[in-house]
């Protein structure tokens, strides 16, 4: 079988033929499924320049980059989508399943496109557009206009979901997408292997007490409130430092970096907080290992953060906003604790509770590691292969075995 997977996140190929991206979370999901099919089809935009240091060759044999034209932003995305289109109809009728991962500019076009040609199509919905509108302020006219972009794409890939088998991405996108006659099922996606999960027993041996959160920086992610979070520690007596991994995203990223900047300056923490900027997958596993507590503000609009399975595959002890899909995967006193959203104070009670109770750290990190076994991307395409057989009558092949060496 060959399997095309459509979605926005570039990737280079190097003169050997391997295929690297910025981070290696995407990289998982197309390893895993790739152990399940003959051939992937990665119809994704192809970068023309390395990314740098900070970037993940691809470990799958069975890979091939079908390039899309570059792009970073709709303007340019626009302006290849005629190339774009030209592409995708060309190539379909060789491909047997296309999986769209939305929301993506491209999803609605390649949705069309697919039926046109009577291919076979699944989605994978792994975010929630209204929750990314909200975060946008309309105090400009192009923000209002992006504003309306984001409805228009938030009722296509409702219209998607309507017509092709789907997986969601946590339990507030089940309950969004799943009605009567629709072919939907809960999932959760996943960027660890099995190889990734640790063994450590505790953390905070002594101080600094390290706090990690990882994370793209824009305004739904509540970033802004973790420096008065950590004022607060401060004042109850803990010797704390906070490091920040993520990207800036745009414009609105920017200005979420200033007010964090803002806040840390006012509340007196400027010098305990580093923003490290954008790591790869292993480079995040591996600083998690040298953390203690994992503290993630995000605010509504998520679907499963991805960075939850990865502080549990490191035995980090997770403190996080009780919002959209993170409850699908943190049980409040058994794997985590949940606080309410926009709330220093809550988040800074926790974290405290967390540095002065060991036995409450153990068996949070002793539950994590079950969870994390349960939910690591091999289980991830595992479901979805048992799930196809539910939904659709599709059938992928048993597991291939390690993903071998890179393209």
């Amino acid at each position: 079988m060959r399997l095309a997977i459509v979605y926005h996140r570039p990737f280079y190929r190097d003169p050997s033929g391997g295929l690297w991206e910025a981070e290696g979370a995407f990289s998982r999901y197309v390893e895993s499924l790739a152990r399940r099919v003959d051939e992937v089809v990665l119809c994704v935009p192809q970068r023309l320049a390395p990314f740098g240091s900070n970037s993940y060759r691809l470990a799958a044999a069975n890979v091939r980059l079908y390039p899309l034209p570059f792009f970073d932003r709709l303007p340019r995305f626009y302006a290849g989508l005629p190339t774009m289109l030209s592409r995708l109809w060309r190539g379909l009728p060789s491909w047997d399943l296309v999986n769209l991962r939305i929301p993506t500019p491209l999803g609605i076009y390649a949705y069309a496109l697919a039926r046109l040609r009577r291919r076979q199509i699944f989605l994978l919905v792994v975010g929630d557009l209204a929750g990314v509108a909200a975060s946008v302020p309309v105090d400009s006219p192009k923000r209002a206009l992006y504003r309306a972009y984001l409805w228009l794409e938030e009722r296509l890939q409702d219209l998607m979901v309507s017509g092709a088998p789907s997986f969601v991405n946590g339990r507030a996108l089940y309950v969004k997408y799943n009605r009567a006659g629709r072919r939907v099922l809960l999932t959760t996606t996943s960027t660890i292997s099995r190889a990734d999960i640790g063994n450590r027993p505790d953390t905070c041996a002594a101080p600094p007490i390290r706090l990690l959160c990882v994370s793209r920086i824009d305004p739904r992610k509540g970033l802004r409130y973790l420096p008065e979070a950590l004022a607060e520690l401060i004042a109850r007596g803990h010797d704390v430092r906070l490091t920040i991994l993520g990207p800036v995203v745009g414009t609105l990223g920017a200005e979420e970096q200033g007010r964090i900047a803002m806040r840390a300056a006012s509340t007196g923490v400027a010098d305990r907080i580093e923003l490290l900027g954008q790591k790869t997958l292993l480079e995040v596993l591996g600083l998690a290992r040298e953390h203690d507590l994992f503290v993630l503000p995000t605010l509504p609009g998520e679907g499963v953060p991805r960075v939850l399975l990865e502080a549990m595959a490191s035995g980090l002890p997770i403190v996080a906003s009780d919002v959209a899909g993170v409850p699908t995967l943190i049980a409040h006193g058994v794997n985590g604790l949940l606080v309410p959203p926009a709330d220093p104070p809550a988040l800074a009670a926790a974290l405290d509770r967390l540095i002065r109770d060991p036995a409450l750290r153990q068996h949070l990190i002793a539950n994590a590691y079950t969870v994390a076994r349960a939910h690591t991307a091999e289980a991830h395409a595992d479901k979805i292969a048992l799930g196809l057989v539910k939904l659709a009558g599709i059938h992928l092949r048993r597991e291939r075995g390690p993903a071998g060496s890179a393209a």
